[in-house]
């Protein structure tokens, strides 16, 4: 899906911020990839049994045992899956710029592929804190923080 390059902008910057705050290792690297709800709903029901879109999923690129990489090759840490159609609706519905939304499930994704998850209500609210202060510092304090009921679809896969 195409997206403006402010819109792509955005991504990167709450990637870039997400993977700071969380002292990703030097090379990090990750995608951010955006779908259509079509698109997400497929995804959803084959790696999570779930026939409905979701607006985040993220891949982690590694999973068990940890690969033995040359010091100077990229980190792969997998990709991030975002139904554009869906962050447009909850942007609408909860009145504010898509580029707000974007960027919360920029950092929600990217969360997931730095180990974090929301299973657990202490987990849960150590994610929610953490992507809270990271969209601060992306500039949107006020995003997100009253929502988790809208990520009890979303997960890593």
């Amino acid at each position: 899906m195409e997206l403006d390059a402010q819109h792509a902008a955005v991504l990167e910057r709450a990637a870039a911020a997400t993977l700071a705050a969380e002292g990703a290792a030097q090379g990090a690297a990750l995608a951010v990839l955006l779908v259509d709800d079509a698109e997400m709903q497929a995804l959803n029901r084959q790696y999570r049994d779930a026939d409905a879109p979701t607006d985040v999923l993220a891949f982690a690129a590694q999973e068990g045992e940890p690969l033995i990489l040359a010091p100077d090759a990229p980190h792969e840490l997998g990709d991030v899956l975002i139904s554009l159609d869906t962050a447009r609706r909850q942007a609408e519905a909860l009145g504010h710029p898509l580029e707000a939304e974007l960027a919360l499930l920029t950092i929600h994704g990217c969360l997931h592929l730095l180990g974090h998850d929301h299973d657990l209500p202490e987990a849960q609210e150590r994610m929610w804190s953490r992507q809270g202060a990271i969209l601060a510092t992306c500039g949107y304090p006020d995003v997100g923080a009253d929502r988790p009921e809208m990520y009890e679809q979303a997960d890593d896969v």
